[in-house]
């Protein structure tokens, strides 16, 4: 098989792996699947935990970012330490998105992506992500919504890199980020809805 499909292929099984769901469960006892949001990102792991101890739950939601994050870093990082081609790492970055949304360990259903897709896009374009934290943060403080945050997030990004990078120097493409960004606007959609009819829940 050829390498760079191996390649994608790893980066999309290792963003599969849920680790808010095995966090949850071998660390604070609780199927997270089963309550909140029904997600396995990081904040349904502290709205679900925390209910029973506030402190595990936001160890355990950090723990569940930081490993959604590095889950698409590592191999990414690992492929260009092998002069894997950029158009490989690309493809790499959205199939560990697409993994954790698509989960193949949980028959293709999985989280809202951002923890992941920062992570992977972080190691195009920093600065962009680093913008888009900000708003994330500051959002998120303000309204304590983490799915606002999120959007938010998204549209910082967006404007960051349309005047940061007008042009994608070694792809001439914007479309893995294009797919990123509307896999993760697609799992919000419930959100969307939620936020429109002003039933979406703070996260305090």
């Amino acid at each position: 098989m050829n390498e760079n499909i191996i390649c994608v292929i790893l980066a999309y099984l290792i963003g599969g792996v849920p680790f808010g769901l095995i966090l949850g469960k071998f660390f604070g006892g609780v199927d997270i699947r089963a309550f909140g949001s029904h997600s396995i990102g990081a904040t349904n792991v502290l709205r679900v935990i925390k209910e029973k101890d506030p402190k595990k739950g936001k160890i355990l939601a950090i723990a569940t970012a930081l490993c959604d994050i590095f889950k698409g870093v590592i191999p990414i990082l690992i492929a260009r330490a092998f002069d894997v081609s950029l158009n490989t790492q690309w493809s790499m970055a959205v199939f560990a998105v697409l993994g954790h949304c698509f989960s193949p360990y949980l028959v293709f259903k999985g989280g809202k992506g951002v923890a992941t897709a920062a992570g992977v896009l972080a190691c195009f374009v920093p600065a962009e992500v680093a913008i888009a934290v900000v708003g994330w943060f500051v959002c998120g403080k303000v309204l304590k919504i983490s799915s606002l945050a999120s959007l938010a997030a998204i549209l910082c990004f967006a404007v960051a890199l349309y005047f940061i990078h007008p042009q994608m120097q070694g792809i001439n493409t914007y479309a893995p980020i294009v797919v990123i960004i509307f896999t993760i606007i697609y799992k919000h959609i419930p959100n969307i809805v939620r936020l429109i009819k002003g039933d979406e829940k703070k996260v305090i």
